[in-house]
């Protein structure tokens, strides 16, 4: 084993004892690392040159779209910052080497109005077609699995994740535990919402007894996102919707639509579980429908006083 490969080794065990971190992140820091590893391996580099570092981020560039050069980079840096504070190198050679770099402004990829009726009437129809006590059980867990994404913008990991007594129909309300650990609480205020989550929980009462999670699959372990992509995928599919329908933009749609009707921004923020206002201005962009609405009603050229223009 190389010097490289039994640091990066002890470092995701520091992760995963000390700061606590989640399978999903070790996994995306051991794929970043070992990719750099076997880079600098190749390329018969140092670890500890500023050099090889630069070369790989250049293949990086070369090679990879920005998020993902952005992503590796991070995991990088993250990785030298333990080395220098565990004292295993002298000099973090990532000091004086610049890595920033702009990456491309892209908007969020929403659920039109319409695309989301045409979903919410396919969720709702297989309840209606159902034929056995287990179509109906599968039918009502999708309802409300969608129901609570679109109503809160929960991430697909938080609403995977949700513990059993964080969720409180009785006052309206469920605790989620969100990136670092955050927590925050959201308020249920929909009667769909809510009506969708006490069937469900009807329903699955003794599978959710048994468990410390509230969303349960068919053997009784908490549910996938997997589970809920392909679960999105296949009523997209049964209701004829062309456009890819993700998780996440049933999160996105929760935010642009908020801002679209002038919600506060900050309070958009505060629901979201975002830790910077920066990230959550993303949704601020105006959508075509309402740009044009407003500059048909309120264009400042309708001020001007034609009559005493020349």
């Amino acid at each position: 084993m190389s010097t490289l490969t039994k640091l990066i080794e002890e470092y995701l065990q520091y992760c995963q004892a000390r700061k606590g971190l989640d399978t999903k992140t070790i996994r995306a820091y051991r794929a970043d690392l070992r990719d750099f590893g076997l880079y600098v391996e190749s390329q018969n580099g140092d670890f500890l040159k500023k050099e090889s570092i630069g070369n790989y981020v250049d293949f990086l560039h070369s090679e990879k779209a920005p998020r993902t050069v952005r992503r590796k980079i991070a995991s990088i840096r993250a990785f030298y910052h333990y080395l220098t504070y565990m004292e295993e190198i002298a000099e973090n050679p990532l000091y004086r080497l610049d890595l920033t770099f702009r990456l491309p402004q892209r908007l969020p990829r929403y659920i039109p109005n319409h695309v989301m009726n045409t979903f919410y009437q396919e969720l709702y129809a297989q309840k209606e077609k159902a034929n056995t006590p287990y179509q109906l059980k599968c039918a009502v867990r999708d309802i409300a699995v969608i129901e609570l994404l679109f109503a809160t913008g929960l991430r697909i990991s938080e609403l995977c994740g949700l513990k059993r007594e964080a969720v409180n129909l009785y006052d309206g309300e469920i605790r989620i535990h969100g990136k670092g650990d955050k927590e925050r609480i959201l308020q249920l205020t929909e009667k769909a919402t809510i009506s969708a989550l006490a069937e469900y929980e009807s329903l699955f009462q003794a599978e959710i007894r048994r468990s410390e999670y509230f969303f349960l699959n068919k053997y009784g372990h908490p549910l996938s996102d997997q589970s809920v992509r392909d679960m999105i995928n296949r009523l997209a599919g049964a209701a004829s919707i062309s456009m890819h329908i993700t998780p996440h933009m049933f999160r996105h749609s929760f935010a642009t639509y908020l801002v679209n009707q002038d919600v506060d921004i900050r309070c958009i923020q505060e629901m979201l579980g975002h830790s910077s206002i920066r990230t959550t201005e993303i949704y601020t962009h105006v959508d075509k429908a309402k740009q044009r609405n407003v500059l048909e009603a309120k264009n400042p050229r309708k001020l001007l006083d034609m009559e005493n223009v020349r």
